[in-house]
């Protein structure tokens, strides 16, 4: 019995020299890296809310005890001391992760057979994709994670097409970066071993190359679980938090029409790909590829997960689907679905790109959202509310003025109480933003104890003195004697926390912070 023989390049003419599939998948991937870091330059936007929690992160790295996988504090460190701190130097590695994710997709394509025209609809749908877009342009770790899982289904295929199981020992080194970097990285990891349990190359199984790619894996990613193992594994009472919060209003429903708004026409090529991977006897050897693609989706369906959780899935089954259109799923070449699927996945990234790229400013996009009806689908929140822009974009908005209001008041205060005073504030957002901008408006560092933030401690001032921001009135004189208005923030472009705030000035304390940090732990 002979084995079904996999998909290579096509046979026929070669494209032109400067069409071939390495120089134009490098080309579109440095033209994507170039349009994030034009956008950085010219948005109306500043830094967004998570960002400045992983920079005081990098502030406050300790490789082996941190709540959170560290390699985010690793390349925020390395971004800061190298580029600068502008917005361009902070979300260069992004752009250049969205590059990487683009290039190894269109190469997907390429190794799969595809010449011009699936690699060019390759690139199409992931730079229509307001998913991909919008990940790119910030700095999260969502970025990496979309990286570490294209790469690793990149490397599970051309484990299947070549027969070299030493490239179980890539995915290993891949599976540990994304350990570093996300959590996440498990559901792709259990996907992968549903595939090779459902799949013939199960086989695999029984020797030494998954099991040394899982050594691998943990012995990289091994500062994230020791980091857990160290705290009481914060991450349980994190995910109890987000699934109490923001997983329980994602319905199946909600998350299958979130892949498809995110992606657009291309949700199906990439379910055709699927399929295929699955059905087709041509693509019979690559099943693995499809049965963890579709492991992941389940898996995430049934968990109640975000929609772009499932975001690092598809650059490669976006990929696959483009060869499937490109040559047709049995060799037939359906001319008319090739340019129907270009022409919508062009409309659609036409509609959504002011919804990925972040250059319409606040009231431009809240106009444009609300002309062409999206703003019912992009407008809402991770706990179910609405805004009047994207939530990315209203976590955008407001750091400058907080920060100022806050040095403002600090500075306001006589040299005796300044030298008592600490910056407390209610969340990791408002804190990691006073670090971020505050030295240069002369403030001292943030202490909060809300997330990542009460680890970092409460510092070595008992807080005699404390300028507020973020933190209600009925809470702070539960601590304090004496609780001032000292200044108020009103801006009803942000999200709901931060739309109406008050700095105050606090004295008279019931003890040293450093006694009640213990118990302070998520509170406002």
């Amino acid at each position: 019995m002979t084995a079904t023989p996999l998909p290579g390049p096509a046979a026929g003419p070669a494209d032109a020299p400067w069409l071939d599939g390495r120089r134009l998948a490098l080309a579109v991937a440095a033209c994507t890296v170039v349009l994030h870091c034009v956008v950085n330059l010219l948005s109306p936007y500043g830094f967004q809310r998570d960002e400045f929690l992983y920079f005081a992160m990098g502030q406050h790295l300790r490789f082996w005890r941190m709540d959170f996988p560290p390699f985010i504090a690793v390349v925020a460190n390395a971004e800061r001391g190298i580029f600068g701190e502008s917005l361009l130097a902070m979300r260069l590695a992004s752009a250049l992760a969205g590059g990487v994710i683009v290039y190894v997709a269109m190469r997907a394509a390429a190794r799969l057979g595809g010449r011009t025209l699936a690699l060019s609809l390759t690139a199409l749908t992931l730079l229509s994709s307001a998913l991909y877009l919008r990940a790119a342009n910030l700095f999260q770790p969502v970025i990496l994670d979309q990286l570490w899982w294209t790469l690793g289904l990149y490397t599970l295929l051309r484990l299947r097409q070549t027969g070299g199981r030493r490239r179980w020992l890539v995915l290993g080194v891949v599976g540990g970066l994304g350990l570093l970097t996300k959590f996440s990285i498990l559901f792709f990891g259990f996907s992968v071993l549903v595939a090779l349990v459902l799949s013939p190359q199960r086989r695999d199984l029984a020797t030494r190359w998954p099991w040394l790619a899982l050594l691998i894996a943990l012995a990289i990613g091994s500062p994230s679980i020791v980091g857990q193992v160290r705290l009481g594994f914060p991450v349980v009472g994190q995910l109890r938090d987000l699934q109490a919060v923001q997983l329980a209003h994602v319905t199946p429903l909600d998350f299958v029409f979130g892949q498809i708004l995110l992606t657009g026409p291309a949700f199906f090529l990439a379910a055709a790909a699927v399929a295929a991977l699955l059905l087709a006897k041509r693509w019979a050897q690559l099943r693995i590829v499809g049965w963890t693609a579709l492991a992941a989706f389940t898996t995430l369906l049934v968990l109640h997960g975000k929609h772009y959780y499932l975001g690092p899935i598809y650059p490669v089954l976006f990929g696959i689907g483009a060869v499937l259109i490109e040559g047709g799923w049995n060799g037939r070449r359906p001319k008319a679905s090739r340019w129907a699927l270009v022409v919508l996945q062009l409309g659609w990234g036409t509609l959504l790109w002011p919804v990925g790229l972040p250059l319409l400013a606040p009231e431009r996009m809240e106009a444009y959202t609300r002309r062409t009806g999206l703003a019912p689908f992009v407008n809402g929140t991770n706990t179910g509310g609405r805004l009047r822009l994207p939530q990315d974009y209203a976590d955008m908005l407001g750091w400058e003025d907080r920060v100022q209001a806050v040095a403002r008041v600090y500075a306001s205060l006589d040299p005796v109480r300044r030298t008592k005073a600490v910056i407390i504030a209610g969340n990791w957002g408002e804190a990691g933003a006073l670090d971020f901008l505050g030295p240069r408006q002369g403030l001292p560092g943030a202490i909060s104890p809300s997330g990542s933030y009460w680890f970092f401690g409460p510092g070595a001032k008992r807080a005699e003195v404390a300028v507020t921001i973020g933190i209600r009135e009925e809470s702070l004189r539960r601590y304090y004697g004496k609780v001032a208005a000292a200044a108020k923030l009103l801006n009803a472009w942000t999200v709901r926390e931060e739309q109406d705030l008050t700095v105050y000035v606090c004295e008279e304390p019931g003890g040293a912070i450093q006694d009640v940090w213990p118990g302070l732990a998520g509170r406002n």
